[in-house]
């Protein structure tokens, strides 16, 4: 089975991430640090999302797209 983005045990990387989500890195970032991308810090402190963080921020944009067009 082939994956479109890598996984790794610290997660995916802020790349990863804008690759998986199809924004730019600059906008992983700002949701990042706005709250609204859930992740977390290395000890390095470099942006790690998980799969399942990136995935929940999917169905949130969805149900809001959903909420939009029912208004």
């Amino acid at each position: 089975m082939s994956q479109t983005v890598p996984s790794n045990r610290l997660g995916l990387t802020a790349s990863q991430a804008a690759g998986a989500l199809g924004v730019s890195v600059s906008t992983v970032r700002r949701w990042s640090d706005s709250g609204a991308l859930r992740g977390y810090r290395t000890p390095g402190g470099q942006r790690r999302f998980s799969r399942e963080q990136i995935d929940a921020f999917l169905a949130s944009l969805e149900q809001e797209d959903r909420h939009r067009a029912s208004a």
